[in-house]
């Protein structure tokens, strides 16, 4: 419940405290003034966009706060929790404190108990606290979606109503890959046969690293085969073979000169020791140059053969455009993807099971909602046929209508479409809201509609701006008994300009503006029954209050106060 709203520099006021006390509270004044000053504040505390027009003349920044009685609010309570935003809690009593602070540079912020907030935090706890009808909301009732969310407010069946949409999104997601993967089968039948040939063209070939280098080592060594072999021999006739010099021999000579010497100096034995080591080396050598000449041969065929391995390799690199060391890696990137690809049968069943799963939650969750609906449809048309009535509309008979959809045609709202419609008249046929002619009749039906929407909601604090507009006389003494009513249960603000209506509230508060040489000043001011009196009488009579219109006021506030 709203207990206070404190205003500084915004628009006509520095600052301003409005305590309220729960029932209802009529607010007037001059046109506009009530709902610029209260309404407007509170809808900016409860996080609308900020307008830098309104904050007050020569200063820079506005701050508005209001203060809420959550004691009995379980979602709203729930919610600071989640989001860790906390309250005062005081005897058992919790409050809410929201404020909201922007500058003529127009940067604005939002807390709530003190912790910045966003303004979509505020919007979504202001929802929870706060439910505005407008005047305004005459055009929204001829949209059908305002008739299927007023239905499931009614019905109190909005939670249910998010699930059969959460159930529908998660249907429509995989119903579109179904539908995807279906029409691309053909293109995907193609890319997979490519894919087998290219995997089989390149399984046929040794991609290995290790045998690509191999293959180009035994290639340089085949292709000069001789040139190879010639060398060979020669290397061995340097090392043993050469009748004028070779190394087996020099080396020989070399350790019978040293083995000779009787006085050998010690620098001399070393040498000794490193000839011997490395004759011992030179033989080792002739006999690895040996083995390789008795074992290599020039062999055609098989450089033939290395060289059309070597050719299928570099073909395939260059046809897949990458460097031969990278075959391998081509090799597994389209094994995986021709796997993904062989397993698309699959998918496609299994993508067919999710959709007939998904699609069967949908119609459970969507089923139950309609048989809410349908059941709440009559009730609801019942008691705003029985506001109508009340509202001098005793012909008219309005109609909650639900239509069902087409088998398998699947919405995100359920499985029928929801529309008020109305007949003004017996015997009339019952026609859509946008068909009723006299604007008149069309607020008489929204008030009624939306006093039986106020009467089924959760939330405690509700915000009529001006709905009476168009109503006047008896009617506006009914529009006074049924907010008087709404007041009963919870918390209702009303700015109305029907005095009917406002000698029908628990209090009244009074705006108005003072204009002296040094500015204008507006005031908000809480009326005794004396005050009320006087209000009434400047409702009723315009600029000149007679003694016989203040009677008239008088008269009006007892029979509305008994």
């Amino acid at each position: 419940m709203l207990l206070s709203i404190n205003i500084n520099n915004y628009t006509l006021v520095e600052e301003l405290e409005i305590e309220f006390s729960g029932g209802t509270t009529a607010i007037t004044g001059e046109t506009g003034a009530g709902k610029s000053l209260i309404l407007d504040a509170l809808s900016m505390a409860l996080g609308d966009r900020a307008d830098t027009s309104t904050i007050r003349q020569g200063k820079d920044r506005a701050q508005i706060t209001a203060t809420f009685d959550i004691t009995t609010i379980e979602e709203a309570k729930q919610w600071l929790d989640d989001q860790d935003f906390g309250g005062d809690e005081l005897d058992g009593d919790r409050q809410c404190i929201l404020r909201r602070v922007y500058t003529s540079e127009g940067r604005s912020r939002g807390y709530i108990n003190g912790q910045p907030c966003t303004m979509q935090q505020l919007q979504q706890l202001g929802d929870l606290l706060v439910d505005l009808h407008s005047q305004h909301e005459h055009q929204s009732l001829l949209r059908r979606n305002t008739h299927r969310k007023l239905l499931d407010e009614f019905a109190n069946s909005g939670d249910l109503a998010d699930r059969v949409k959460k159930h529908f999104q998660s249907w429509n997601s995989t119903h579109i890959k179904l539908l995807d993967l279906s029409a691309r089968s053909e293109e995907l039948e193609a890319r997979r046969e490519l894919l087998q040939f290219q995997v089989q063209e390149l399984q046929q070939v040794n991609l290995d690293s290790t045998n690509l280098q191999d293959l180009e080592n035994e290639q340089q060594s085949l292709a000069n085969a001789e040139q190879i072999l010639q060398d060979s021999h020669n290397l061995l006739a340097i090392c043993d073979q050469a009748e004028d010099f070779n190394l087996r021999d020099g080396l020989n000579r070399a350790l019978s000169t040293l083995a000779s010497l009787k006085h050998k100096p010690a620098a001399l034995g070393e040498a000794e020791q490193l000839l011997q080591g490395g004759l011992i080396q030179v033989e080792e050598a002739i006999r690895a140059v040996e083995l390789h000449i008795d074992r290599f041969e020039a062999n055609p065929q098989r450089l033939q053969q290395v060289e059309d391995e070597l050719g299928a390799i570099f073909q395939l690199a260059r046809k897949h455009r990458v460097n031969p060391q990278d075959l391998a890696d081509t090799l597994a990137r389209l094994e995986a993807e021709l796997r993904d690809l062989m397993e698309g049968d699959h998918n496609l069943d299994k993508l067919q099971q999710q959709v007939d799963q998904l699609a069967a939650e949908y119609q459970k969750s969507a089923h139950k909602l309609s048989q809410i609906r349908h059941k709440s449809a009559k009730l609801m048309s019942t008691e705003i046929n029985h506001q109508l009535h009340m509202l001098s509309m005793q012909g008219a008979e309005l109609l909650v209508q639900l239509t069902p959809l087409d088998a398998g045609d699947y919405k995100s709202y359920g499985l029928e479409e929801v529309e008020l419609v109305i007949a003004t008249n017996p015997g009339q046929a019952h026609k859509p809201l946008a068909k009723i002619a006299s604007g008149g009749e069309l607020s008489r039906v929204s008030l009624a509609i939306q006093v039986v929407a106020a009467a089924h909601t959760s939330i405690p604090t509700l915000v009529f701006d001006e709905v009476d507009v168009g109503i006047g006389g008896s009617t506006a003494d009914i529009v006074g008994q049924l907010l008087k009513q709404l007041g009963d249960r919870g918390q209702v603000l009303s700015v109305t300009h029907q005095p009917q209506v406002a000698a029908r509230a628990h209090q009244h508060y009074l705006v108005s503006k003072i204009t002296e040489n040094s500015g204008a000043e507006s005031t908000i001011v809480n009326l005794d029954k004396s005050q009320r009196v006087e209000e009434l009488a400047r409702m009723l009579g315009g600029a000149k209050i007679t003694q016989q219109t203040r009677s008239h006021a008088s008269e009006l506030l007892s029979m509305a106060l008994n």
